[in-house]
């Protein structure tokens, strides 16, 4: 009988050793995990600065181009002035 409690209890000893937390491993990994993490929000917030730039310049484009077709419009107006004026 003591022989079995013996080896029961270096069971048990053993098994409570392989629960500890390794606290300095836990810490490495949620510090590799928030690097991590920061290198993506920096690269998203890059990628968006490219997109929001693209965005910017088909406004741009949009916004000529509608100035380009109100200038035709006001040169089509004075051109009919003009003619009535000129008879």
């Amino acid at each position: 009988m003591n022989k079995v409690a013996i080896v029961t209890a270096a069971v048990l000893a053993l098994g409570l050793a392989a629960c500890n937390k390794n606290n300095a491993d836990n810490n490495a990994a949620n510090e590799t995990a928030v690097e991590n993490t920061a290198s993506t929000d920096v690269n998203a917030a890059t990628a968006n600065t490219g997109a929001e730039a693209n965005a910017d310049a088909a406004l741009n484009a949009s916004g000529n181009s509608v100035q380009n077709a109100g200038n035709a419009v006001n040169s089509a107006a004075n051109t009919t002035a003009n003619a009535t004026t000129n008879k």
